[in-house]
C-alpha cells in the first residue's frame, strides 16, 4: 500500500485522530515507529518514513515507542483497502490459524496459493503473513505487561510465545530492555477486579463511538442465564472455550476512548482469543469516520448519522448461538425470540460452574450436539421451526467450519439457505453478525421497510428497498443498523 508523504506528515505535525489506526510512523533518528498522535517532538520530514501496519514498520527494522504504545492503536487493518482475501485471512490469524501452522496452510483454509497470499499482503498490508501474526503477538504481550498484574511465563504464554527464553529473547530485541524493566515503566494497573483470576484489558476504537445504541441493541436481545447488561450498562456474558468456563465484563470508558474488558476464565492461552472476539462484538475495527461519510451523502440517512455518530454494527460471540437466535426470531417479536431463546437455554444449556454464577449469568449456550438430537417443539414454536434448529445442529456437526472466518460471503450465504428454514432474510443477518460482513443487508426485514417508508406511510418493496440501497455499498449493514435505531426512536 502506497501512502502519500506529504499528506501522512501533516497527519503526524497536527497530531490527527482520525489517522490514529491508518498508519504508523518509522523515525530513522531513533530507530522507533510511533502511531501519528504520539506526543514525543515531530520529526523532520526528511527523517520519516510511513507504513500502513505496525508490521509493516517492525519488518522495516523499527521498534515500538513506549510513549505512544502501537499495542494501544485501535486496530483499523482490514479498513485500510484490504482485500477481501486479506480481510478473511486476518480474521483466521485472530482466531489461531497461523498458531503452529505455515502460511500454506493459512493460504489452504482462504483457498488461494501461498505465493498469492503473500503478494496480497504485502501489497495491501506491507508485511507478510508472519509479521503480521508475529508483531500482534508481540503487542499484545507488551499490553498484558503494561495493563496486568499476570506473571511473565503466563504472559509469554498467553501471547504464543513457545518458551519463556525466546520470548525474552524477542523483546530484549526489540525493546533493548527485558520485559521486567518495561513492566516497572508501567503506570497504570487496572484494580477493580472482583477476584485474582480476573484478567482486566482495554481494547481501543477509532471515535466516535456511539455506546448508547450498541448497549440498547445487546440488551433487548440478551439471551437469558447467557447473557445481560447491568444497571451501568455493562455487558456480561459467559463463555465456554475447549470444555473450560468462564464469563466477560464489558463497560465503556468514553474519556480514554476505549472499552474496558474483565476477563474471568481459567486458561490464559484463550486471552488473545476472546479478546478478539470481544472486539468482534462490539465492532472495534470500524472506521466510523469513513463509514459516515459515505452514508451521509444520502439524504434519508444523514440526520440519522447526525443523531448517532459513530455506529456499529453488533457482532457475534459464536457463529452457531447467533444463528440459533436468529431463528427464534423468525416472523415473531424481538422480546418474544428472547423469552423462547431464555427457554432454550435453561432446558438444554449447560450449567454455569458455581464459583462464576452471577446475577444474570446461569448457563453456557447449549452446544450443537445437544441440540441436534433433540426434539424443540416442547418449547412452544412451530414444528419447522424446531426442525430448522435441529438441522443447524447437526450441521454444524457435520461441517464444524460452517461458520469459520476463511469463507467467503458467497459461500456462507449458499451453506446456510441449503438448510431448511433459512432464507434470504435469516441469511443476511447471520452474515451481518457471525462473519461481520459491513456489506450485508435483510432486504426482506419489515423494520427497514417501515423506516424508509415515504411520509404518506408507503412503504417499499424489497426490491425497490434493495435498489435504494445500491448506493449505501458498501457499508449497507451500517445504513440497516442507522434505520433500525431510528425505530426504536
Amino acid at each position: 500500500m502506497k501512502l502519500d508523504h506529504d499528506a501522512c506528515y501533516r497527519a503526524i505535525v497536527t497530531r490527527d485522530a482520525r489517522f490514529d489506526g491508518r498508519l504508523y510512523i518509522g523515525v530513522c533518528t531513533t530507530g522507533i515507529y510511533c502511531r501519528p498522535v504520539c506526543p514525543a517532538r515531530t520529526p523532520k520530514r526528511e527523517n520519516v518514513s510511513f507504513y500502513p501496519t505496525a508490521a509493516a514498520a517492525q519488518e522495516a527494522g523499527f521498534r515500538p515507542c513506549l510513549r505512544c504504545r502501537p499495542e494501544n492503536s485501535p486496530d483499523l487493518t482490514v479498513w485500510n483497502g484490504t482485500s477481501n482475501t486479506v480481510k478473511r485471512a486476518l480474521a483466521l490469524i485472530d482466531e489461531g490459524a497461523m498458531d503452529g501452522e505455515t502460511v500454506d496452510c493459512l493460504a489452504e483454509q482462504l483457498g488461494v496459493g501461498e505465493r498469492h497470499l503473500r503478494r496480497l499482503f504485502q501489497q495491501h498490508l506491507g508485511a507478510s503473513p508472519i509479521a503480521i501474526t508475529q508483531t500482534r503477538r508481540i503487542l499484545f504481550a507488551k499490553k498484558l505487561i503494561m495493563e496486568t498484574r499476570m506473571p511473565m511465563t503466563e504472559i509469554a504464554h498467553a501471547a504464543g510465545f513457545g518458551s519463556i527464553r525466546r520470548f525474552n529473547a524477542v523483546f530484549q530485541t526489540l525493546y533493548k530492555r527485558p520485559p521486567s524493566a518495561l513492566r516497572r515503566t508501567r503506570q497504570n494497573i487496572h484494580d477493580n477486579v472482583s477476584a485474582a483470576s480476573d484478567v482486566v484489558l482495554t481494547m481501543s476504537y477509532a471515535a466516535p463511538y456511539h455506546w448508547a445504541s450498541m448497549i440498547s441493541f445487546l440488551k433487548k436481545r440478551a439471551i437469558p442465564g447467557v447473557e445481560w447488561v447491568d444497571r451501568h450498562n455493562q455487558y456480561h456474558r459467559s463463555i465456554a472455550l475447549d470444555d473450560c468456563q468462564g464469563t466477560v465484563r464489558v463497560a465503556f470508558d468514553k474519556n480514554k476512548k476505549c472499552l474496558r474488558a474483565t476477563i474471568r476464565f481459567p486458561r490464559v492461552s484463550s486471552l488473545a482469543f476472546i479478546i478478539s472476539r470481544l472486539r468482534r462484538v462490539f465492532d472495534l475495527t470500524a472506521d466510523p469516520v469513513a463509514i459516515d461519510d459515505h452514508l451521509a451523502s444520502d439524504a434519508r440517512l444523514a440526520p440519522l448519522i447526525t443523531a448517532r455518530p459513530g455506529l456499529r454494527v453488533p457482532g457475534a460471540w459464536d457463529g452457531f448461538e447467533l444463528s440459533i437466535r436468529a431463528i427464534l426470531g423468525q416472523q415473531i417479536s424481538v422480546a418474544a425470540a428472547t423469552t423462547l431463546a431464555g427457554k432454550l437455554v435453561s432446558q438444554y444449556g449447560e450449567p454455569l460452574e458455581t464459583s462464576l454464577k452471577t446475577e444474570g449469568l446461569s448457563h453456557i449456550f447449549p452446544s450443537p450436539e445437544r441440540l441436534a438430537g433433540a426434539d424443540l417443539r416442547s418449547l412452544g414454536m412451530p414444528g419447522a421451526r424446531a426442525q430448522a434448529l435441529s438441522a443447524l445442529g447437526k450441521a454444524v456437526l457435520e461441517y464444524p467450519g460452517m461458520f469459520s472466518a476463511g469463507q467467503t460471503s458467497a459461500a456462507v450465504i449458499e451453506r446456510l439457505k441449503a438448510l431448511p428454514g433459512i432464507g434470504d432474510w435469516t441469511s443476511q443477518y447471520i452474515l451481518m453478525r457471525a462473519f461481520c460482513e459491513p456489506d450485508a443487508f435483510p432486504t426482506a426485514d419489515i423494520g427497514l421497510m417501515r423506516a424508509m417508508a415515504t411520509k404518506n406511510g408507503q412503504r417499499p418493496t424489497p426490491a425497490t428497498l434493495l435498489q435504494q440501497a445500491e448506493t449505501w455499498r458498501p457499508w449497507r449493514a451500517y445504513a440497516a443498523l442507522h434505520l433500525w435505531a431510528s425505530e426504536r426512536g
